[in-house]
């Protein structure tokens, strides 16, 4: 089992209740989280979460695609695993960063978990997380999340976080216990991390990196030429050259990054991110659709079809990632736990050793 966040890029069921659906045919928001009650067409609208963007102009929502399809939530496994994160008072980004996966990820016991708090110093145009100034870090957290992991059995999970630049080390320090705190409390499990970009924190990704997580992945998220708008806060060059960065401290760590599409990048444009990736050596690259969380975000420039996904896919395998996941659908760590296998077994595969 995982533990995971999503934006899902990957392959999603069309259902009666399905995001995208028409209202007819809507789960009662009774069923529903509060984010995708949000969302979801027959829900009534939500409180802004986002100040910072209240004065901008309305995007309006496009319609989505059908193959831009997630089943609500009704598996009593979802609620099972809902549970389990307030018990452990855990806060998720599948919840908090709005994502539609959630109904299948949490009725599998798979869902990211998202340290240091829910509210983030940065205020990105796609994000739904958010925004403001968060609150003191839980000393007690990272034994919180290894107790939940071991309850939870997984084989691999995914650490996630806020940003927090209100930190002298941006978090680095509360990663490293987290990732040790689930080393004590579940040995066999497999850790992925997604982190900030720990922009101006001198020292900070030593730290991370030293407490040799499985995976590393930090989303450089759009190409260059829209981080103004997209990611204002971040700059493009220092989150290439942090994943770079841990490949040079410890080439054992399998290095991951992510990017959007449809917010306005030209194709060409997405080549040239691929062919940066590879020069820092990431081992693993998703692709998937930028979706629009309120009519305060991002427009979605255009929905990106399969087709093209399936050529991004084709096209970034050829330029030597271990692995590609390129969907309308992919998320970060969506499948994570089989991404994870098929990663160390291409590395075998590529090292000419058994797996």
């Amino acid at each position: 089992m995982t533990t995971r966040i999503l934006v899902d890029h990957r392959a999603g069921g069309a259902q009666g209740g399905a995001l995208g659906a028409s209202p007819a045919v809507a789960a009662p928001e009774s069923v529903l989280p509060a984010h995708i009650a949000r969302i979801v067409p027959s829900a009534a609208p939500a409180p802004l979460r986002h100040p910072e963007k209240a004065n901008r102009p309305d995007n309006p929502i496009k319609r989505k695609p059908d193959w831009i399809r997630v089943k609500a939530p009704t598996h009593p496994v979802y609620h099972e695993t809902r549970n389990l994160m307030r018990e452990n008072k855990l806060v998720t980004v599948c919840e908090e960063a709005a994502c539609p996966n959630i109904g299948e990820c949490w009725s599998q016991r798979h869902a990211t978990m998202m340290i240091m708090g829910e509210i983030c110093t940065r205020a990105c145009s796609f994000c739904n997380i958010t925004t403001g100034m968060p609150k003191a870090l839980d000393a007690d957290e990272p034994r919180r999340v290894g107790d939940a992991v071991a309850a939870l059995g997984l084989r691999h999970v995914v650490i996630t976080s806020v940003d927090r630049d209100d930190l002298k080390d941006g978090g680095a320090q509360h990663f490293a216990q987290t990732i040790a705190s689930i080393r004590a409390a579940a040995p066999e499990t497999t850790i992925e991390i997604l982190t900030p970009d720990f922009l101006r924190k001198d020292g900070a990704l030593e730290v991370v990196v030293a407490a040799r997580p499985d995976v590393f992945n930090h989303n450089l998220e759009t190409v260059p030429r829209l981080y103004t708008t997209i990611r204002p806060g971040a700059r493009y060059f220092h989150s290439l050259r942090l994943l770079d960065e841990v490949k040079r401290l410890d080439p054992g760590i399998f290095t991951k990054s992510g990017v959007m599409v449809g917010l306005g990048e030209a194709r060409g444009e997405v080549l040239q991110v691929m062919d940066d990736m590879r020069s820092a050596e990431i081992d693993f690259l998703t692709i998937g659709q930028y979706l629009q969380p309120t009519v305060k975000h991002a427009a979605v420039d255009r929905f990106v079809e399969p087709a093209e996904f399936e050529d991004y896919a084709r096209l970034a395998r050829a330029k030597g990632f271990l692995l590609v996941s390129a969907t309308p659908l992919t998320r970060s760590s969506y499948h994570a736990d089989k991404d994870f296998a098929d990663l160390r077994a291409a590395r075998d595969a590529r090292l000419g050793r058994a797996a």
